[in-house]
């Protein structure tokens, strides 16, 4: 079975990400961790609660981030293989190694929920 460690983060979509960004750290309280551009045109802005390991991504309504629960694995490509086993149809072929980011793939909960997991290294805090 796919170990799952933790919730790393979770989306929000949003129609105004600064707006977003405004609202959840001055009204909120929350921190920036993370605002970046993933790959031309997709940015990606994370912020955490006070107090929280869990971040929480905003993202535009149609990023084509997946809007969803993001999952730690201790093996990205062991759960990879373990999802797709089970039947479940997975939106990446083979788990994404990009630079600079743990490996990855996303997927659908049998209700439509987006997941994705990322491989998940021991003492790694939210937007690292």
């Amino acid at each position: 079975m796919a170990k799952t460690t933790r919730v790393l983060s979770v989306s929000v979509p949003v129609s105004d990400v600064d707006a977003a960004l405004a609202f959840y750290t001055d009204v909120l309280g929350c921190e920036l961790v993370m605002d970046v551009e993933a790959w031309p045109g997709a940015r990606y802005v994370e912020v955490l609660p006070p107090g929280s390991s869990v971040g929480i991504v905003l993202l535009p309504h149609d990023s084509e981030i997946p809007i969803a629960v993001r999952l730690g694995t201790t093996d990205a490509q062991e759960a990879h293989d373990r999802i797709k086993a089970s039947g479940v149809e997975l939106h990446n072929a083979e788990v994404l190694r990009w630079e600079s980011v743990a490996p990855m793939f996303s997927f659908e909960d049998p209700d439509g929920n987006g997941l994705v997991y990322l491989e998940d290294q021991a003492g790694q805090t939210p937007g690292e």
